[in-house]
């Protein structure tokens, strides 16, 4: 049996747009979108990487990211901030470079901390050994809430914001 060829070159182009249609449904958007903050702190400049997840109705603080544990202040792969200058984080010095950034979060003190090892996925492989620096910071419950985690780099340091909480780190 003979086919039209139109017919055929229709049947083509409808399989290619229906296979099109059903990878476009497959590609969600992440439900951690990556995000980065840029911005300057006197004269150094501070880029902050990180995967943004959402609250969701969730309880954060102390449920979804524990108490007394190490968090990968994010999600999936570990954030990392980078100086391009030395800079002081809570008084305390620190040298240019990229640093993973973890942090150890309770009720009333977080632990900031800024590892060597930059490339990592979450905390799973955390190793307090190539840690470059700990501070102590003091979070503050949030005048707006943030549904998804957000950093701002500001003239004063670095801010983490999520859920209904603010955390500020003085950057100098």
């Amino acid at each position: 049996m003979k086919t039209n060829p139109l017919l055929r070159l229709m049947l083509v182009l409808l399989s290619v747009l229906t296979a099109t249609q059903t990878f476009a449904q497959d590609k969600k958007a992440p439900a951690s979108p990556p995000a980065t903050a840029n911005g300057k702190v006197g004269n150094a400049t501070v880029t902050v990487v990180y995967s943004s997840p959402s609250v969701k109705g969730r309880p954060v603080w102390g449920q979804l990211v524990p108490y007394g544990q190490v968090w990968r202040a994010g999600a999936n792969d570990a954030t990392t901030i980078t100086f391009d200058q030395p800079v002081t984080v809570e008084g305390k010095p620190l040298a240019a470079g990229t640093y993973s950034l973890f942090t150890i979060p309770t009720e009333k003190q977080w632990t900031m901390i800024f590892n060597k090892e930059a490339k990592q996925w979450g905390a799973y492989k955390y190793d307090e050994k190539k840690d470059a620096l700990r501070v102590t910071v003091t979070p503050q419950k949030a005048i707006t809430p943030a549904e998804q985690l957000i950093y701002d780099v500001t003239p004063t340091g670095l801010t983490l914001r999520w859920e209904n909480m603010t955390v500020p780190v003085a950057i100098k």
